[in-house]
């Protein structure tokens, strides 16, 4: 018993010390990959920049929800293209987009594309 209170003692410790850390992830763009950034209006005036991350085996979108980037991993869709991260879904089509949270039952975001933002 003191042994397994010990090592919980530890990892209670470590998780306080890693909230504190930044991780990065090297992904290889290979030869067709691209990161692009796109500006959308949603609502009243909000701004949104997304960037899209395309390598030969993963497909990301960093989109700003509550005033920080969240990663999004492209999922399965039958049309358009889906992105999920926790109970946040992005899903665009064409020059549309919306952002909603699947736990709440109002609150969709729903953007309109403008000019392509420089990429990056």
């Amino acid at each position: 018993m003191r042994i397994s209170l010990l090592a919980f003692a530890s990892l209670a410790t470590a998780g306080t010390a890693a909230a504190e850390m930044a991780l990065s992830i090297p992904l290889a763009l290979g030869h067709n990959g691209s990161i692009e950034a796109q500006s959308y209006s949603c609502g009243e005036g909000e701004q949104l920049t997304v960037q899209y991350v395309n390598t030969n085996s993963n497909t990301l979108a960093i989109v700003p929800v509550d005033g920080e980037d969240r990663i999004f991993v492209n999922a399965v869709s039958a049309s358009g293209a889906r992105y999920v991260s926790g109970a946040h879904v992005w899903w665009s089509k064409g020059d549309k987009a919306t952002l909603e949270n699947s736990l709440e039952k109002v609150g969709i975001k729903e953007c309109q594309a403008q000019d392509p933002a420089a990429p990056k």
